[in-house]
């Protein structure tokens, strides 16, 4: 039994039609007549005694109506509401990295979910959610990954220093200045935790530091950033992370910093969008919304 065959019974059974509710589901009649008849087939009874004012339920038609017809109103309004053509019928879909979107867009969401915008986040690897948006499952996207590609277009959100921290435990085992004078060689040593999105950033930082490349292969890698600083609060590995996701860390002397260079290397997050997609009010208040508040960040 397919579910559209419930849905197509439901529509018939309020319409007292199979015209009308050919309308009212942007099908044709005969199709709607090939799903009653399958569901009536599979169910070994008739639903409708056809008549020339339209269709009128069996009894069992009647049985079936009052045994499915909350359920598949149900359904509709949450297919209308999730996956509807326009804002007001769904939630606007903002996508993004785990941690970013954790500690600094979530917070920021309390004044716009108060007045009433309806919002839903997906957590995903900024390559992935940029498929997302091209695929229009998303509305917007915040990206470590600069859009370079046709059909997106995007804005420089907001910079975060990139900082090399350990553990206290961990950095104790560095001779004291070594790292001064030693540079990377002096972390040959030590593990390194990353994971896919923070791979990049750590190429960034000892290019951009140490002019070389990171250790070839990091001790552990994990799904989620938030886990990268986990492990090295664990003592796990040193890792390079965004100071927005360390900052209670280090004020707490979970972790250190390791290195300070005078000018730290950053990485930029990006607010991406398809062409056109900020001619809806909701879409440009929220685009708006992000801009202004990362400001702050």
């Amino acid at each position: 039994m397919q579910l559209g065959w419930l849905q197509t019974f439901i529509a018939v059974y309020e319409c007292g039609s199979f015209t009308k509710a050919a309308q009212r589901l942007g099908i044709t009649q005969p199709a709607v007549t090939q799903h009653i008849r399958s569901l009536e087939k599979i169910l070994g009874q008739d639903l409708f005694d056809r008549t020339p004012q339209g269709a009128d339920p069996t009894e069992e038609g009647q049985i079936l109506a009052s045994e499915t017809k909350e359920a598949i109103s149900d359904l509709d309004r949450t297919i209308s509401r999730r996956l509807g053509t326009t804002i007001g019928d769904r939630p606007l879909r903002l996508g993004g990295p785990a941690a970013l979107m954790s500690e600094r867009v979530l917070p920021s969401l309390a004044h716009l979910t108060s007045d009433g915008l309806d919002i839903a986040i997906s957590l995903d690897t900024s390559s992935n959610i940029l498929e997302d948006l091209k695929a229009s499952t998303v509305d917007m996207a915040i990206s470590s990954i600069q859009p370079r590609c046709r059909g997106i277009e995007s804005t420089p959100l907001n910079d975060e220093d990139l900082i090399l921290v350990a553990s206290r435990e961990l950095a104790g085992t560095l001779p004291p200045g070594m790292l001064e004078v030693d540079g990377a060689r002096a972390l040959e040593k030590l593990p390194m935790v990353t994971n896919g999105e923070s791979e990049p950033i750590t190429r960034h930082y000892w290019q951009t530091v140490f002019d070389s490349t990171p250790p070839a292969r990091p001790a552990l890698v994990v799904s989620d950033m938030r886990a990268v600083k986990a492990a090295a609060v664990a003592s796990v590995g040193m890792a390079v992370l965004p100071f927005f996701l360390c900052a209670d860390a280090l004020s707490g002397d979970d972790l250190v910093v390791l290195l300070e260079p005078e000018v730290p290397p950053i990485t930029t997050f990006y607010l991406a969008t398809r062409p056109g997609t900020l001619n809806d009010p909701a879409i440009a208040r929220f685009h708006d919304h992000l801009l202004t508040t990362a400001k702050a960040w």
